[in-house]
């Protein structure tokens, strides 16, 4: 259009093209993105590589990131050239002229257009398929890792006389190689057919044959290929049928060959290779007959063979062979499935023996003295007192302890083990004073200390402390208290830098530290630090002024983290726990290996068999990997975390493991000897929880070894669920020191009981030896209960206490007002042939918010007795009184003679009897009441104990003039 303006014209813009500026400025921007999106993953993999190296296992990340490269690029690879070879030979095979048909007219058009641009298509078709199988590949490196480093069982099937190992560890891969395989033959097809047809090859509408005789060979090679891969896979299936699961109406899940896979499925898979081969062979021979008759003749007969002999012949055997006489066919497969059941998950050494359940002695003074010989009684419930051990304890509000606390074992001045409920004050950001970056961040980094509590006493209800306070002192020797790594530390730290951190704080002000363990990643480095801005998405962390040279970041900081990051070929136990050895805290991880390939075993599924009240109510107590199903399983390593320097140690625990063996030789170095586990962690190592429940679970039913008694189905147990709380939940098992009747004197055991199927009365009560320096560790002995007369199992010994009247009435006045009762774990020890039931009850309410143990319940021989204290409770069950001792407070009580100590312990007591006034109540406990007289007994007894430090100080010390005590 002419310019009318008469002006100068200004350079000319072509239409729909944008300018010079505008497309500079897009191209910059597409070069940053990706640029951003390469650093982006640059950052996820150097920060991995920084922690790893950080806590001295970057062998793992080396030899996991090598495996993945190598499989992906072999397999990509492979899978590349397969496709890319076949498109190019249907290419070069080709018809030189096409016909002429509106099909072949249509076609050339697609021709044409992919002319200028077929090595570029090649190209993006081949590295699409390389890069998806590729990545698929990847996914399999601990397969891959356990076939190349896989070590013998020494056990071998029943049926096919293999090596476990072949099971557990060949077979999968060559699963994984026969699926690929099948993967590869299949693109291939797809690919060269569509080729084929693109360039005449194939014809669907075009006058004449359908295929020309170049594609008739080329596509009957790769039918052969794919048929002969089938044969590979019948004769696979075979051995398959060992570690195949199955739903058995006389036992539920099943895993293994019953009857009909025995004579029918294995003769069927046998001949259905046959006959896959010799399909197979037809079909290479279409390279020279150059047709698809007998080819196709013989697939269809592959196929008919497959319904007729691998389907319908096995319902037959099974409908008139197994069914008539069930039990007689199956008996001797299912006696191959209790054997390698037992054995694979380590209960085939259990001991099981029958107990009456009544008691043989009619000396009631003998059996009340014989209780404190049997078994320290835990009235003090770790799933319970953690509100306890926060509100006396807590100190600051920044500090936490978890929702259920541990039962561990430290000895006492006099040499004696004394089962001991312990929790660690961690870090808890939501009750620091202001919550900000460098709060959350730099000041507030850890926790401190270690609270530790008697398992088996208690005073005025509360809990006895033997370590206790801030900083924490009490009977546990000296160590590191910082907690930088806990179970509730679940965000980084940035420590070690010009920021000081919050150490405690105490009546004398707030103290400061600064880290100085060798934990974490240095961020001195400005590529270290944009990274971690980049993969934290927190940018402060690229320019803050608070981090500077030896500045450290801390993070994967709790130990199931740590444990299942340095060694994922692990599954990890769902209760970590806390311990002091050799004046640090470690906390202790039990790890397990496991296998779906052991052949006969039943499966489980470990999610489903681990489950019980707590994890219902506290999922972090869960075991890692909870739809792992498995069947065998170990605790072959002991893992411990330092809570100071988060440095992660493994312990080969069961040295005959061929499964740890296989992974030790596939990451060397990383696992070490049993030897190297110091006399003084070996004393906090227990028989791990989750083993534990997945092991009852299974003796359930796996507690026979007769065949026909499994398949009759008549000594079926259940694991109650707890009837202590309204979770409808499994029972869980319960850690205390107790003495068998076939053993000399107490053992730290794991216990817990069973009912018989889809009734409440006592079936078996189980324990296993959990200390590992007892010539029994991990002995599971069993106390079957006979079947001729019912003993009360733990729901209704609950409902016997809840249903007599005095209790019933007891217990509706401490639940008056807001208060409320909780029951503790109820406990089950055998005594003199009966069983001895107790169960601490605790009360909350009012202003105290934390439970008080104010009840214990006890029943024995149809006696139930509801007192305020254990003793108490159990003189009345056995109608004596026990010739026990008070227990030892472990301090020395404070001179009388001094005015200020006497004046002291009077307001002492005038507190103690105002709490147990206000417990008195006509209208139920006054809460408000009893909390302040708890305050005056504690400052009343902390003005003795200071008035008694300075009469000892004033005289010299705790010495008379004749060097006794005083």
């Amino acid at each position: 259009m002419p310019d009318r303006g008469g002006g100068p014209t200004g350079p000319r813009i072509r239409a729909g093209r944008p300018s010079r500026r505008a497309r500079t400025l897009l191209t910059t921007l597409g070069v940053l993105a990706v640029l951003g999106m390469v650093f982006t993953m640059f950052a996820g993999f150097w920060t991995d590589w920084l922690w790893y190296r950080s806590v001295h296992y970057s062998s793992v990340f080396t030899t996991m990131l090598w495996t993945k490269i190598g499989l992906f690029f072999v397999f990509g690879v492979l899978m590349a050239v397969a496709v890319g070879v076949n498109i190019w030979l249907a290419h070069r095979l080709r018809p030189p002229l096409s016909a002429m048909s509106m099909e072949q007219q249509s076609l050339d058009r697609y021709r044409m257009g992919i002319a200028p641009y077929k090595a570029w298509l090649l190209l993006a078709v081949t590295s699409l398929v390389g890069l998806i199988a590729g990545a698929s590949a990847a996914g399999q490196w601990r397969t891959w890792l356990m076939w190349v480093d896989g070590v013998p069982f020494h056990q071998k099937d029943p049926q096919f006389h293999l090596d476990v190992s072949f099971y557990a560890f060949d077979l999968p891969w060559y699963r994984f190689l026969l699926g690929f395989g099948f993967a590869a033959t299949i693109l291939c097809l797809i690919a060269a057919a569509l080729t084929h047809y693109l360039y005449g090859g194939l014809r669907i509408t075009s006058p004449g044959a359908r295929a020309t005789a170049a594609a008739t060979s080329h596509l009957s090679v790769l039918l052969g290929v794919f048929v002969a891969l089938k044969a590979v896979a019948y004769w696979l299936d075979r051995y398959g049928l060992a570690v195949k699961s199955s739903d058995f109406k006389a036992t539920g899940d099943w895993t293994g060959l019953r009857y009909v896979d025995a004579n029918a499925y294995l003769p069927a898979k046998t001949i259905l290779f046959c006959i896959a081969v010799i399909c197979a062979l037809l079909f290479f021979a279409a390279l020279w007959r150059r047709t698809w008759q007998l080819p196709v003749i013989g697939f269809g007969l592959m196929v008919l063979s497959a319904i007729l002999i691998g389907g319908l012949y096995p319902a037959i055997v099974q409908k008139f062979q197994v069914q008539p006489n069930e039990q007689a066919k199956e008996a001797p497969y299912v006696q191959k499935n209790l054997t390698a059941t037992r054995e694979a998950y380590g209960i085939d050494d259990t001991k099981v023996t029958e107990y009456s359940g009544k008691s043989a002695s009619a000396d009631k003074t003998k059996l009340r003295d014989q209780v404190a010989d049997t078994a320290g009684i835990r009235i003090m419930d770790p799933n319970i007192v953690s509100p306890t051990f926060q509100q006396l304890q807590q100190i600051r509000n920044y500090y936490g302890f978890p929702t259920n606390l541990d039962v561990d074992r430290y000895t006492t001045k006099d040499g004696k083990d004394q089962d001991t409920v312990i929790g660690l004050r961690e870090l808890n950001l939501d009750g620091i004073p202001k919550n900000n970056w460098i709060n959350d961040h730099f000041r507030y980094t850890h926790g401190y200390g270690a609270v530790a509590a008697k398992g088996t006493e208690a005073v005025d209800g509360q809990p006895v402390f033997t370590e206790k306070n801030l900083p924490s002192n009490g009977d546990l020797p000296r160590y590191q208290q910082q907690i930088y790594y806990g179970e509730k530390t679940t965000t980084y730290s940035i420590v070690g830098g010009p920021q000081k951190e919050v150490d405690y704080s105490d009546d004398a002000g707030e103290k400061t530290t600064s880290y100085r363990g060798r934990s974490g990643v240095d961020l001195d480095n400005p590529l270290n630090r944009a990274a971690y801005a980049v993969a934290f998405n927190e940018p402060q962390i690229l320019y803050s002024g608070a981090i500077g040279k030896g500045s450290r970041i801390l993070y994967n900081r709790t130990p199931k983290d740590r444990v299942e990051a340095v060694a994922p070929w692990l599954t990890i136990d769902g209760d970590a726990y806390p311990a002091v050895v050799n004046g640090r805290i470690q906390w202790i991880v039990d790890a397990y290996t496991t296998s779906n390939g052991y052949p006969y075993a039943s499966r489980t599924t470990l999610g489903d068999t681990t489950a019980d009240s707590l994890t219902a109510t506290n999922n972090s107590r869960a075991v890692v990997a909870q739809q792992n199903q498995v069947n065998y399983i170990r605790n072959s390593v002991k893992a411990t975390v330092d809570a100071y320097t988060g440095e992660v140690k493994l312990y080969q625990w069961d040295t005959r493991d061929p499964v740890l063996k296989t992974w030790m030789k596939a990451f060397p170095g990383t696992v070490q000897p049993r030897s190297a586990v110091s006399p003084s962690l070996l004393a906090h190592l227990r028989y791990p929880q989750d083993l534990f429940k997945v092991q009852r679970e299974l003796l359930t039913r796996y507690h026979v070894t007769d065949a026909q008694t499994f398949l009759s189905g008549s000594e079926v147990w259940e694991v109650p669920h707890d009837p202590t709380n309204d979770s409808g939940s499994a029972v869980p098992p319960y850690y205390l020191s107790m003495k068998m009747p076939d053993q000399s004197a107490q053992a730290f055991s794991l216990t817990t009981t069973f009912t018989p199927n889809g009734r409440d009365n006592l079936s078996a009560f189980m324990a296993v030896d959990s200390d590992p320096r007892a010539a029994d560790y991990g002995r599971i002995r069993i106390l079957k209960l006979p079947t001729s007369t019912t003993v009360d199992g733990p729901k209704q010994v609950q409902s016997q206490f809840n249903s007599e009247s005095a209790i019933a009435e007891t217990i509706s006045l401490l639940s008056r007002g807001h208060s409320k009762v909780e029951y503790g774990n109820l406990l089950t020890v055998p005594l003199d042939g009966g069983l001895l039931y107790v169960e601490p009850v605790y009360v909350r309410g009012g202003s105290l918010k934390f439970p008080l143990l104010r009840k214990v319940l006890v029943t024995y021989e149809g006696k139930t007795a509801f007192k305020d204290t254990l003793g108490e409770a159990l003189d009345e069950v056995f109608g004596v009184q026990g010739s026990t001792t008070p227990p030892d407070t472990g301090t020395t009580p404070p001179s009388a003679g001094n005015p200020t100590v006497k004046q002291a312990l009077e307001d002492a007591q005038k507190a103690i009897d105002a709490g147990k006034e206000a417990l008195k109540q006509p209208d139920g406990p006054d809460w408000d009441a009893y909390a302040k007289a708890q305050k005056d007994l504690e400052a009343a007894l902390k003005r003795a104990a200071e008035a008694q430090a300075k009469a000892d100080k004033g005289s010299g010390g705790s010495k008379t003039a004749g060097g006794g005590k005083s």
